[in-house]
């Protein structure tokens, strides 16, 4: 194996900073083109729609705040074209892959590398090891303050607004649900659990990022990530993204934790 690994995956849940570290590794030119290449659902080849996020739940109130599905299907294209595809697609000039796996993508990933020749297992660990090899810097992303992170994943499932600050006028049109933000609430406890068990489970001591940390010094954060993969720490940049956070979220989190103390909502 190399000194150093070519290929990273961040590993994160919805709304974790983990776009603001993958877009400002981008940055670089020499951290691959790091995108969610696993996130597409066989039945519409479309990422999770926003009512995707809400099956099973049918309280009319929260529905009415999402826009309807669009239907699609998946191009046809086989399991050894998408890997070959994927792995293009991720290299920057210099070689280095990089990628980005939330946890309700794992399932989509072992689905599809099933059905690759040659398995080495049929566990996620091997799926991943099936499409990337062996040589592979796990980086995982964690919120602390899974409450805000649930706000910002509410207003963004409404809107489909994802990044800051060129649509932030659609933004504005998000609505307050306490039951939606605490069904994402829940959402995004079980990714992270899941992360956690799997991590012990493979034997995987991943690269960790707080979110706190990358929020606060994010080209400190890109610069370690680049030591690493045995880059030049002096290439990361100034944040690629601005921070989505402001005080209409502040608000609602101060809102929700009352209603939650009150009705005995999840925090």
């Amino acid at each position: 194996m190399a000194e150093f690994p070519t290929k990273y995956l961040v590993l994160a849940s919805q709304r974790s900073g983990s776009t603001l570290l993958v877009e400002s590794l981008r940055a670089t030119g020499v951290a691959g083109e790091p995108e969610e290449y696993f996130q597409q659902l066989p039945e519409t080849g479309r990422a999770p729609q926003p009512r995707d996020w809400f099956a099973g739940v049918s309280d009319p109130s929260l529905l009415e705040l999402l826009p309807p599905s669009q239907p699609g299907a998946a191009e046809p294209e086989s399991a050894v074209d998408r890997r070959d595809r994927i792995l293009r697609a991720g290299c920057s000039p210099n070689g280095v892959w990089g990628g980005k796996l939330m946890w309700n993508q794992t399932a989509l990933l072992q689905q599809w590398a099933a059905e690759l020749p040659d398995r080495s297992g049929s566990d996620l660990r091997s799926a991943i090891r099936d499409v990337l090899g062996d040589d592979v810097l796990f980086v995982h992303v964690t919120r602390p303050d899974v409450v805000h992170q649930a706000v910002s994943f509410w207003r963004a499932v409404q809107t489909q607004t994802w990044r800051a600050p060129r649509e932030r006028r659609a933004d504005t049109k998000a609505r307050y649900h306490a039951g939606g933000i605490a069904h994402l609430l829940q959402v995004l406890r079980n990714q992270e659990r899941s992360w956690r068990e799997w991590f012990t489970e493979a034997g995987i001591t991943p690269m960790r990022v707080n979110y706190r940390d990358l929020a606060a010094d994010t080209t400190a954060v890109v610069a370690a990530v680049l030591a690493a993969l045995g880059q030049d720490p002096a290439l990361a940049p100034p944040p690629a993204l601005e921070r989505q956070a402001d005080v209409r979220s502040n608000s609602w989190v101060e809102r929700y934790l009352v209603e939650a103390m009150a009705k005995g909502l999840p925090v």
